[in-house]
């Protein structure tokens, strides 16, 4: 039996070290963090201090103490809560903190082209799965949830073999609809974009809720610490498709712990595949194992077999958990031979199988006995109805927010509704609508971003839960580039504010029978007088009478898509000047 220790020390040693590699990795990305205009070339020097907070410090962190399992948590959490704070944040300051860590997630990485596709390739071949223990949100999400469902289950898991041919034809399927240009249905199971719709339809309206609440504490004591924002619907499928997709995963994770990874998810297909031929492994010592099966019953990857002594490395997420349940220190986390590991120990009488090695009186039994198959413990749904339940009343108050609008705090009017447009606008960077539909996963971090309320899900079945521009909130500012400057998928190209400005992605168009001009017979001019680039001149609505109201005339080729003359438009519900998109930007 191995001593207990102070594990206060511990934690705060790796807590230090993890901060230092935050910091090191944030020193390797400060060049594409630190200015909206977009990224710049990553200096030797931010390439190689990248590089050793990735491939270095996380060896020093295990290296240091020896404990896989402390050290894999404490980088989990910094991980999940730096990712889910850059989804969650409409301040637009967290981005420059953690916005690399939406970069290094894989299947972003591989789409956008970037040299950090290397990151969880290497950290895979060295230390294996371990990206998708640590850096993966959604598998630690997954965690949290096994976690809590295991408390009190003296046997939550047990060994299953793999799902080859499900995994493997699930791989294949995702890869012809990405290839195949049917990117929406691809991103439903893609880890990263499925945690970002989870984070940013059920988590951020709770967020914006606090926030809000907070705000008007702190106006009554005159501080202007907290502002409010608004909290509505940005689009009923995706939130729907969000709740499903976490109910999914939930329950998965509730009974079977990473049951989801090793079945469906494409990314950690892909990764257990390279993670057979990582460098470390973990790996049994068959002379000191006593078959008490602790390992394979608290293993939520199902990948530990202990009654041949093999680990199946393609589900294993190096998370730790089977190395602090071992009390004879018969599993060991460092590089041995393949070969080695998978030679089974011969079964000897002597040694007790099963239960029986915890059992001091069943461990004096003749025979060796296996553990007996347990019924699954009903399921707990108190704290998922409890989450659901929260999300409801979140999005309620949501939806309720949206149809109320006021005129200076006043009275009421009547909330403007979205044109049907015939080409969706996409945003400045994006270089077409082809270019973006290709490229985007729909993780919703450009949605969560955007400070004018611009940016939204896609409602259209082709282009489903992408992100798409519409103007009855705000418009989009020539100034703001936040949303080119968090995209990791390369979906949104850096920009400048001085090429946006010369960025045409649409082009006003003016309905004269929708126009306050034309109906009310009164005179107007708001769309011209906060045109940003001059595109929209008054002209006589008779030019035969010099005393003739003037209604705007857009001149096209000057128009940049911008949204200001949509947003600022009196009439309603809809705008009388409305933003055609183009199918391919255009330079003017």
């Amino acid at each position: 039996m191995r001593k207990k220790i102070n594990r206060l020390p511990l934690y705060a040693l790796l807590a230090a070290l993890a901060l230092l590699f935050c910091a090191l990795v944030s020193v390797a990305f400060l060049p594409f963090a630190a200015t909206d205009s977009g990224f710049a070339m990553p200096t030797a020097v931010s390439v190689v201090c990248g590089m050793v907070a990735v491939v270095a410090v996380v060896p020093l962190l295990i290296a240091l103490v020896l404990r896989l399992r402390e050290a894999r948590t404490v980088l989990a959490v910094i991980f999940v809560l730096g990712i889910t704070l850059l989804l969650l944040d409409f301040t637009g300051t967290v981005r420059l903190w953690t916005g690399w860590m939406a970069r290094i997630q894989l299947l972003p990485a591989v789409l956008a082209l970037s040299w950090a596709v290397v990151v969880p390739i290497v950290l895979t071949l060295v230390y294996g799965r371990i990206y998708c223990s640590v850096i993966c949100p959604l598998g630690v999400m997954q965690d949290v949830i096994a976690r809590i469902g295991r408390i009190g289950k003296r046997r939550p898991y047990n060994y299953s073999g793999e799902k080859r041919w499900l995994r493997i034809g699930v791989l294949v399927l995702f890869l012809i609809l990405l290839i195949g240009g049917v990117g929406t249905a691809a991103t439903l199971i893609a880890p990263y974009s499925a945690f970002g719709r989870i984070a940013q339809n059920l988590l951020q309206p709770l967020w914006i809720m606090g926030n809000n609440a907070l705000a008007s504490l702190a106006s009554g004591m005159d501080s202007y610490a907290f502002y409010h924002t608004d909290l509505w619907m940005r689009s009923l499928p995706t939130f729907i498709i969000a709740a499903v997709t976490f109910l999914v995963i939930a329950v998965l994770a509730w009974r079977g712990g990473r049951t989801w990874c090793n079945t469906i998810c494409p990314v950690g297909t892909v990764l257990g595949f390279l993670s057979r031929f990582s460098w470390l492994k973990i790996h049994f010592d068959a002379a000191a194992c006593r078959n008490c099966s602790k390992c394979t019953r608290h293993c939520k990857a199902a990948c530990i077999d202990f009654k041949t002594h093999t680990v199946d490395y393609s589900r294993c997420v190096a998370c730790g958990d089977c190395l602090s349940q071992c009390e004879f220190d018969a599993l060991s986390y460092g590089h041995v031979s393949l070969k080695k590991n998978l030679r089974p120990r011969p079964t000897s009488p002597e040694a007790p199988q099963g239960p029986a090695a915890d059992d001091p009186k069943a461990a004096g039994a003749s025979a060796p006995t296996v553990a007996p198959a347990v019924a699954a413990a009903p399921v707990d749904t108190g704290r998922r109805g409890f989450l659901m339940a929260a999300a409801m009343v979140a999005s309620t108050a949501a939806m309720a927010q949206k149809d109320k609008k006021v005129d200076g705090g006043l009275a009421a009017i009547e909330q403007k509704q979205p044109h049907r447009r015939h080409t969706p606008l996409t945003p400045p960077g994006s270089w077409s609508a082809d270019h973006f539909a290709q490229h985007c996963t729909a993780c919703q971090l450009c949605v969560a971003e955007c400070p004018n309320g611009v940016l939204r899900p896609s409602e259209h079945l082709d282009t489903l839960m992408q992100p798409t521009m519409s103007y009855e909130r705000g418009f989009c500012r020539p100034e703001c580039t936040r949303c080119s400057s968090v995209c990791p998928t390369g979906a949104i190209r850096p920009i400048t504010p001085a090429d946006k400005s010369s960025t045409q992605i649409g082009h006003a168009v003016w309905m004269m029978m929708n126009c306050v001009v034309v109906a009310d017979n009164t005179s107007c001019g708001n769309c011209a007088r906060h045109c940003p680039s001059g595109a929209i001149e008054m002209m006589p609505l008779h030019p035969d009478d010099p005393d003739s109201l003037k209604v705007p005339a857009v001149n096209e080729a000057r128009c940049i898509g911008c949204g200001a003359c949509e947003y600022v438009c009196p009439a309603r519900p809809f705008s009388a000047i409305y933003v055609e998109g183009h199918e391919v930007h255009k330079s003017i």
